[in-house]
């Protein structure tokens, strides 16, 4: 059965990663090449144990599919993969609890590495990243912590609510009663210690905000 999921609409570098990949984690790896193939993917394949997320493939904005992975899939460890470099971006990765970050620069021999550092229960990043998570924002990495605390339907009425949508705009999307997202949203701000929605939804889309340098 397959343990991975190589989550990038590029196939030739899908086809590598899977190469390189194939000896260190001894199974199938999956393929897709959207954040929906991957969601059906992973609701296909409950026993999976690793993602490696692309930031920038089709369905996911910037850093929200790896929220969305972290609240819905907890036990499932998501390595961030990109083309970009950025320090902010990969400093917001980790504090929403990406198990590792790897440049696409990074040769491909040293991602076996990565694997087996993350599969060990340890963070990875390349030794030019080391120093990157000592210089986290607190507040950033505690807003980071509280979004753990949500459910996957509170998530969701959050990325709502950053979206800037009103209660009866959330039900419609979601298909339940406005009641239903008023209640959620009076547990978000709680979980979130925030005093009103916008709070909550500037903090969120700062969390989730990265560079225009994503490839």
């Amino acid at each position: 059965m397959a343990r991975a999921i190589i989550a990038d609409d590029h196939p030739l570098f899908r086809a590598a990663m899977k190469q390189a990949l194939a000896e260190t984690l001894k199974s199938d790896i999956v393929e897709v090449s959207s954040f929906q193939q991957l969601e059906e993917a992973l609701i296909e394949q409950p026993q999976i144990e690793l993602v490696f997320l692309d930031l920038s493939m089709p369905g996911n904005r910037g850093l929200t599919g790896l929220s969305t992975l972290r609240s819905q899939y907890p036990d499932i460890l998501v390595v961030i993969v990109s083309a970009t470099e950025d320090t902010r971006v990969v400093r917001q990765a980790m504090a929403l609890g990406a198990s590792g970050y790897i440049p696409k620069s990074v040769p491909l021999p040293e991602w076996n590495t990565a694997v087996t550092t993350v599969l060990a229960g340890d963070n990875w990043l390349p030794a030019s990243m080391q120093n990157l998570t000592e210089e986290t924002d607190p507040e950033m990495s505690a807003f980071a912590n509280k979004l753990e605390q949500l459910t996957p339907q509170q998530f969701k009425v959050l990325q709502c609510i950053a979206d800037g949508l009103l209660n009866k705009q959330i039900a419609y999307e979601l298909g339940v009663q406005e009641t239903t997202i008023k209640q959620h949203a009076s547990a978000i701000l709680r979980k979130l210690s925030c005093v009103n929605r916008t709070q909550a939804g500037i903090l969120f889309r700062q969390m989730l905000d990265t560079s225009e340098s994503l490839d």
